[in-house]
């Protein structure tokens, strides 16, 4: 399973809000803003922190994406 922060630059777009705006806001560092960018992940405080920046919950930002599904890996 991957995560996708999609949902936090549509946020941001709404708020004619740039990431460095965000980053300041929410006092996370530029590192953090690289990873969110990357859809890499971070740890819940600093999801915490944008969330609060924003005013939001974590389902407002973050969205889970499931893998592509294979055949089991079973061999005929």
């Amino acid at each position: 399973m991957t995560r996708s922060y999609k949902k936090l630059w549509h946020i941001l777009l709404d708020r004619d809000m740039s990431r460095s705006q965000l980053r300041k806001k929410a006092g996370i560092s530029t590192n953090a803003l690289a990873k969110l960018g990357k859809d890499e992940s971070l740890p819940l405080e600093t999801l915490e922190k944008v969330c609060a920046a924003l005013d939001c919950t974590l389902d407002d930002i973050l969205e889970y994406v499931p893998d592509k599904e294979t055949d089991g890996g079973v061999d005929e």
